[in-house]
Formats: structure tokens, sequence, C-alpha cells
């Protein structure tokens, strides 16, 4: 996308992470923000920004790590955390309830969202109480993909219809960033 920060694209005049975190904020007691590099440029969302704890970038397990490590260091009455993409602008209003009837439901230690028979995994339902056992796998194991990780353990899936819109697009190019000014449309704005 030409450099910069996804998130930080605008669509219908809002950024998609204000997009995000307005679709988060109603369903979570907090939200924060997993994010390497330079803080500041995230200031103006009064949000606790992050960065991935383990070294080399190691992808978005990482981030979930960090998520899972402050969640434990600063929330310890929390046993859940919710990870969501910031570059998916039109995120379920009822993902946070819908994840936890999944997983308990089917007794899960996970729970992970899907549309279209594709699953989204980094769009999850985590318990704090595994965070050791994803460093073992991150930093011992060298484990980057989610689904690896996550077949260790009993994991939900919910699923979502895409009509009138897939909940789960996210815009990652230029055409995407284009077809999400449409979608905004359909989904009030």
């Amino acid at each position: 996308m030409g450099g910069g920060d996804k998130p930080m694209r605008t669509i219908g005049g809002r950024t998609i992470l204000e997009r995000v975190i307005a679709r988060l904020r109603p369903q979570c007691d907090g939200l924060i923000l997993n994010a390497n590099g330079d803080p500041a440029r995230f200031a103006g969302f009064g949000l606790p920004v992050i960065p991935d704890s383990v070294e080399d970038f190691p992808g978005p397990l990482a981030g979930i790590l960090a998520g899972l490590d402050w969640t434990a260091a600063n929330r310890p009455e929390v046993a859940w955390v919710l990870s969501a993409a910031a570059d998916c602008p039109f995120l379920p209003r009822d993902l946070v309830a819908r994840l936890h009837e999944a997983r308990a439901g089917e007794n899960a230690q996970l729970a992970v969202a899907a549309s279209d028979g594709q699953s989204h995994p980094v769009i999850g339902l985590w318990s704090v109480a595994l965070r050791e056992e994803l460093r073992h796998a991150l930093v011992v194991e060298d484990i980057r993909k989610i689904d690896r990780w996550t077949a260790r353990y009993r994991l939900a899936t919910m699923t979502w219809p895409t009509t009138p819109l897939d909940p789960f697009f996210n815009a990652n190019t230029m055409d995407d960033i284009a077809e999400a000014e449409r979608l905004a449309a359909l989904d009030g704005g």
C-alpha cells in the first residue's frame, strides 16, 4: 500500500483503526494496541501501545503473546483476551459474545472467527492461562503459524454470514480500500 500503517488509511472519513476501536470498545473491558516501532504515531487513540516481546517480528502470535502478557501484568483478573486485526473495518458487533458462546458450547480452550468457509485465526479469543505455552512455542519451537499452534488445543470456530458484507473483510491493497469505501455505505457509513 505504499508504506505506512494500514490501520491509518481512511474509509469514509475515518481511519480503519478508528472503525476497529468503535466496533470493539463496547464489547471489551479495555483495549490495547499491539504495534512495533514508534508508539507515538498512535498517541491520538488513547490506548496503551504494546510492542512484541519476542524479537525478530515473528508474526501475529507474537502480538497475541504481547497482549496476553500485558493483560497478566496489568489486568490479572481478566482470563480471556480478544485479538483482532487492525485492518478489518467491519468487525461484528457481537464478536466477543459469539466467540465466548462457541468456546463455552464446545468446552474449547480457544475460539476463532470464520466466514465464507475461511477461518480467520488472528481474530480470536485467547486464554491468558496459555501464555507461557505460547511463549514456549514461539521462542523454543519457532512456531509462527497461528493454525499450527491452535491445533494443539480444543478450538471452537464461530462462523458469521457474509451478507450484506463479510465482517472480516480486510484492507490489504489500494483496491481493497476502494472496495471498503463501497462496503462502508452498506454498513451505515
